[in-house]
């Protein structure tokens, strides 16, 4: 009856249009934590050990998967906006892969460490260069995993460091990406080109 009353004054909509706002926002800050909370989880679940496998990843020709066996695909190429992430990209320059916080990774193909480090908003992150002006990139690896240095030459599946959760990402994965002439490529025809498909 007073809500009835009220809508019939300019002064009494506002006020009941400001309640009905500040309801929402009161909602959205219960609804939040139901969305961020997983995320937090994952990203505490962080260790600074490697988790213990004897696997190797499959080697075809001189190419192999950056991790070995079974792995939770994340984001993929292209346009991928992360809902509660002001950081992340909204345009994705690489592919999302995830076993565990510090699963082995590996080296997916031949060539030399140009990276081995800290690097731009990636953490942890070692680059390859393969030749034919292709690099790729194994970024947010766990601090103080780092197995190769800046000059090895390496082969593929050569064991480079461990999934983590550093640089700007919330929760334990690979990003992992693929530069032809310094410009992001798609992973997943890249790879599988090679034989070795993505998820």
């Amino acid at each position: 009856m007073i809500a009835a009353a009220a809508l019939n004054t300019r002064t009494g909509r506002k006020i009941l249009t400001g309640a009905l706002v500040g309801v929402l926002l009161i909602a959205g800050f219960l609804v939040t934590p139901l969305i961020a909370v997983p995320f937090a989880i994952m990203g505490a679940a962080a260790s600074t050990t490697e988790t213990k496998t004897d696997a190797a990843p499959a080697v075809i020709g001189d190419w192999s998967y950056p991790l070995a066996g079974g792995y939770s695909k994340g984001r993929g190429f292209g346009h991928n906006p992360v809902v509660g992430c002001g950081y992340c990209s909204v345009n994705h320059q690489g592919y999302d892969m995830a076993q565990g916080c510090g699963a082995r990774v590996f080296a997916a193909g031949p060539g030399r460490v140009i990276t081995a480090g800290s690097y731009q908003g990636y953490g942890n992150t070692v680059r390859i260069d393969h030749g034919d002006d292709v690099v790729t990139l194994y970024g947010h690896m766990q601090w103080e995993s780092l197995r190769v240095s800046v000059g090895d030459d390496i082969t593929a599946g050569t064991p480079i460091g461990a999934e983590g959760n550093t640089g700007k990402s919330f929760g334990c994965h690979l990003h992992f990406e693929v530069r032809r002439s310094g410009n992001p490529i798609p992973p997943e025809p890249f790879m599988a080109a090679l034989g070795l498909p993505l998820k």
